[in-house]
């Protein structure tokens, strides 16, 4: 194991920067590989959903290269190296930590322990949904079915989710919860349609008790995927088993989603979380820096607050002050801003929403308009520039920028990417914009 591993860090380390590499990737150790899973160990769960993020596709390249099969990652956070993982073929990514090792009802995998009510900072914007949630973990089925949780990135869909999965897995022993994304929903219908094996599919999805589904605004455009969930959430829903949605739209909002699907999202409970207001985002920053090992203090967080909202930018602060702070005395803001201003070269994380967000902001215009089908003039040029970003500075793919923006084809993000790209070096206007936007983007 450590032979190989050493191997495939050596690759990794010609395609990332060094402060990445000594950061993340370094202190991370293969603790096995069994039918084809391999399991990641980090020494922390930040570093390890970082990595899961991010460099999925860059490890398992590595792999897939150095061992010759076809590899599946579990990153595992914190505890021993030594940790005995059970293999399950073709899981693909996933995020494992707080390993009950003697426990006989072993916590679903997909499911975050550390993502519980109690972790939840709760304030005006998110009480309703925080109360519906509960709701919906207290009695499944009986109330609030579905219930669906609607809001822009950062507002605390995933971590209510995987709240009531937490809490149904805690307080009902024989209860059967399964999260999982769109993502992983849509990849297992076409492994089973290529497979030929729908048939077990079915009495997967259809079996469970309680179904949380993230994101569906990614079923955009995807017949057979929703043909599927259609059914399936009429099975569950007839059976009285509790089905939880998450989007960044209302259902009537949704682009390209079956209108017979997006009706039965409307037939229980809609709950639209609001950004969070600056004493939210400060208890956010208290609850949040003790799982970067830091121990912020009030003032600090209020400064940070007040500068901050995007609650994903809150996110990334943290995380590079904990790649570059080893102390974990009391950090006040002058602390902080010491520290960034030495180490230029530490990792920034900007997540994909932020970019969406500042480029709507600079040119006036709403994300639902940016990501919308209309084509008008005042809004084709933000859209292509805001997908430029997304390639430039988020590394996202066309085929992720495509759905990001709406359900739109990676040829069209081709397309609007290498013009940009030409106008950069070309046209002062488009330069100074999109330097002004980045500006903005990296600011903290």
């Amino acid at each position: 194991m450590e032979k190989l591993w050493k191997q495939v860090l050596e690759e990794i380390e010609l395609e990332v920067s060094k402060p990445i590499f000594l950061t993340f990737f370094k202190p991370t150790v293969l603790v096995s590989l069994e039918n084809s899973v391999a399991t990641i160990n980090s020494p922390t769960h930040i570093t390890a959903e970082y990595i899961e993020k991010r460099y999925y596709s860059l490890i398992k390249k590595a792999l897939d290269k150095k061992t010759g099969q076809n590899i599946s990652i579990i990153f595992a956070a914190g505890g021993s190296s030594q940790i005995n993982f059970k293999s399950n073929k073709g899981v693909g990514p996933l995020f494992v930590s707080d390993i009950e090792k003697d426990s006989k009802k072993m916590r679903p995998a997909r499911i975050r322990p550390d993502y519980t009510f109690e972790s939840l900072a709760v304030s005006d914007s998110n009480q309703l949904a925080y109360t519906a949630a509960m709701t919906v973990a207290s009695s499944p089925g009986t109330k609030y079915n579905p219930l669906f949780l609607y809001g822009t990135v950062g507002v605390g869909k995933t971590h209510l989710m995987n709240a009531i999965a937490n809490k149904i897995f805690d307080d009902k022993k024989s209860f059967k919860p399964l999260y999982l994304t769109t993502e992983e929903f849509t990849n297992e219908v076409v492994e089973a349609i290529r497979d030929k094996t729908t048939a077990n599919l079915r009495r997967k999805f259809r079996n469970v008790d309680i179904l949380l589904l993230d994101d569906i605004q990614f079923l955009a455009g995807k017949e057979k995927v929703q043909e599927e969930l259609f059914h399936t959430f009429n099975t569950l829903i007839d059976k009285g088993n509790q089905v939880v949605l998450s989007s960044d739209s209302p259902p009537q909002e949704l682009k390209k989603i079956e209108k017979r699907l997006a009706s039965r999202f409307e037939g229980g409970l809609l709950v639209d979380i609001e950004p969070p207001d600056f004493e939210l985002r400060c208890a956010i920053l208290l609850i949040k820096s003790r799982k970067y090992g830091l121990n912020l203090s009030l003032e600090a967080a209020k400064i940070i607050a007040e500068k901050i909202e995007d609650t994903r930018a809150l996110e990334g602060f943290l995380l590079r002050l904990s790649s570059v702070s080893q102390e974990t005395d009391d950090i006040d803001f002058d602390h902080v801003l010491s520290i960034l201003k030495k180490n230029k070269t530490s990792p920034v994380v900007f997540h994909p929403d932020t970019i969406v967000s500042t480029v709507c902001s600079f040119y006036n215009i709403k994300p639902t308009q940016l990501k919308g089908a209309k084509r008008d003039s005042f809004l084709v040029r933000p859209r292509h520039i805001c997908m430029y970003l997304l390639k430039e500075e988020a590394g996202l793919t066309y085929v992720e920028i495509g759905n990001l923006l709406g359900g739109r084809d990676h040829s069209t993000v081709i397309h609007a990417v290498e013009k940009i790209g030409k106008l950069a070096s070309s046209s002062d206007k488009t330069r100074e914009e999109i330097m002004f936007i980045k500006g903005k983007i990296k600011e903290f």
